[in-house]
Order: structure tokens, then C-alpha cells, then sequence
């Protein structure tokens, strides 16, 4: 469980900083990447990464201004040319199935694969399946924008096969019964019970996704006890009031929300380019006053996601 920041910055594309998109590598857990967003030129960004467009399969949608969205119509074309043939489905606000289908129409794209729309509503479970649990909550901003909470379920206990080995256990169909927790009795008489077999589960991974929004308490059931949350910081703490007109967030207020919730760690993106090359560095500083593991991020910046013991 990885993420890879396709583009940190705000508005427009700037030299050092592409517009808005992250994704999420699952290839281990799902053998899938999903895209958060995707501004103008992304897939020009993915092109200098090592992600393959034939694994994108859920591409999720926060708003539908041009900075999260224009480089959806070029990006769905690219993949349908480098052997992606597989369905794939965007979930975004209402308006985005219009506009993707649309940009293709009028500009006669044809595609080799499937996709599937679905709308998003507030409080909205997108998906829930056996590996993972993705909802949607609305935030706080100029349209419709939405946030998202993205919860792994808890992993069970790998088979303990040294301490199997070491009682002379022999492999075989007899491991699935063990593997399973249930009461197993051996050839030679012994009944072992297969939960003393079966190492501690791995509780699941947590990260939330906070796109454009003015600081709003409608976040908190989002980010309650993240590993990690990715947060937009287009204005400084000193800027709170146009944060407030221009429906952003400052990095003190994305480092509150952090702090008050038990997150893991912070990430801050969506920077302005006001605040070019190392000047970004006043950001995480304010941040890390209220939240100390707070980071702001460049465009290929890769983060993977620990396990966290209980």
C-alpha cells in the first residue's frame, strides 16, 4: 500500500509543482492502483513513474474544477493505447459522467473498454468489498467537493509453519484445517488446535484523502485515526482569512484536524505557487508546531504505508 504524488500543486501547473493527483499503488493488495484526482497533464506525470495506466482501475473524483479533472479525457485515450482493456470506474459529483463522455464525443475517442459511473452523494460507502472500504463525505467549498476515507480490512494471522515444522507437523491439506482455527487431530494421536498456530492479525491501514475545502468539522469522521492524511495547504497560517474567501485550508488548520483526530501522519499538498522551491518549507514549519509529523510533498514523492502494531 503505497502513495505516489502525481501532482502537489494549486490552480495551474506550475515548473516545479503539476496540478492535482495522487495515487494509491495497491498491487499487493489488490494488484490495482487507483487515481485520486487528475489534473491537467497527468498522464504525462505518470509517464515518469513506474505505474502502468492498464492498472489504474478506480479513478475518484472530488470536484469537478479544471485543476482535479482536465487530464481525465487524455489520460482515459492514453490507456486505452498502451493495453488497457479492462473496465474502469471514475466515482465523482454529479456532472462528471457528462463531462467525460462528452470530451470524448466531441473529440471522436474511441476506447476498448468499459466505463462505470458512479455518483457521489454525502456520507456515500462507494465501495466494500473484502479487501477495502472507500465512503465519501462533502466538504466545504465553492461546488460540491468531496473528501475521502479509505479503510483496508484487517489482515488474519499468517500460518506459524516454523512451529509447525518444529512439532514434526506435516504439511499438507492438514495446514488449510490449522489455517482455518480449527481442532486438528494428527495421525499419531496429538489434537492441536489451530488458533496456537496462527500469528497476530494486521489491523487494517487508514488514509484519508482531503481535497479543496475551507477547514470544516464535517472532515473529522474522514480523517478519525488515518495513518495517514493527505491534506491540501494552499494558504499559510498567516493567509487564514483568503483561505476563508477563496474556500482553502491553511497548513495550521489541516495540522489541527490532524492533531485532534489521532492521524498517523500529515501530508501536505495543493501548495500555491507562491510558494515556490523551499519557501513550501514555511508550511510544514507552521504545520509541525501543532502537528510534528506533517510533510509537505513534491510532485513523484512515494510514501509506503508501515503496518502499524497494535
Amino acid at each position: 500500500m503505497e502513495l505516489e504524488f502525481l501532482g502537489t500543486g494549486a490552480g495551474v501547473p506550475s515548473k516545479g509543482r503539476n496540478v492535482s493527483s495522487v495515487a494509491l499503488k495497491l498491487l499487493e493488495e489488490r494488484k490495482e492502483v487507483w487515481l485520486f484526482d487528475a489534473g491537467e497533464a497527468t498522464q504525462h506525470q505518470i509517464l515518469r513513474t513506474n505505474i502502468r495506466p492498464r492498472k489504474i482501475t478506480k479513478i475518484f473524483i472530488s470536484h469537478l474544477h479544471g485543476d482535479h479533472i482536465f487530464g481525465l479525457p487524455g489520460f482515459l485515450s492514453s490507456r486505452a493505447n498502451q493495453g488497457g482493456n479492462s473496465p474502469l470506474t471514475i466515482y465523482g459529483p454529479k456532472g462528471i459522467e457528462q463531462f467525460v463522455k462528452t470530451s470524448l464525443k466531441i473529440s471522436e475517442s474511441h476506447l476498448n473498454y468499459k466505463i462505470y459511473y458512479e455518483e457521489i452523494t454525502d456520507g456515500k460507502t462507494l465501495l466494500d468489498d473484502s479487501t477495502f472500504t472507500v465512503t465519501a463525505k462533502l466538504l466545504d467549498h465553492r461546488i460540491d467537493c468531496f473528501g475521502f476515507r479509505v479503510v483496508e480490512k484487517d489482515h488474519p494471522g499468517e500460518l506459524l509453519v516454523d512451529k509447525l515444522q518444529e512439532m514434526q507437523i506435516p504439511s499438507g491439506p492438514i495446514y488449510g484445517r490449522i489455517k482455518r482455527g480449527e481442532e486438528v487431530t494428527l495421525d499419531d494421536g496429538r489434537v492441536v488446535n489451530g488458533k496456537d498456530f496462527i500469528g497476530e492479525a494486521k489491523k487494517g491501514r487508514i488514509v484519508a484523502v482531503i481535497s479543496d475545502t475551507r477547514f470544516t468539522p464535517m472532515a473529522a469522521d474522514l480523517v478519525k485515526d488515518a495513518d495517514v492524511l493527505v491534506h491540501e495547504s494552499t494558504f499559510s497560517a498567516s493567509e487564514a482569512k483568503l483561505a476563508k474567501n477563496y474556500y482553502h485550508s491553511t497548513s495550521l488548520q489541516a495540522a489541527k484536524l490532524a492533531e485532534e483526530n489521532g492521524v498517523k501522519k500529515l501530508f501536505l499538498t495543493h501548495i500555491s505557487a507562491r510558494y515556490a522551491g523551499k519557501n513550501a518549507l514555511i508550511l510544514q514549519d507552521e504545520a509541525r508546531k501543532v502537528f510534528e509529523n506533517t510533510k509537505v510533498v513534491r510532485d513523484f514523492y512515494e510514501y509506503s504505508i508501515p503496518f502499524v502494531k497494535e
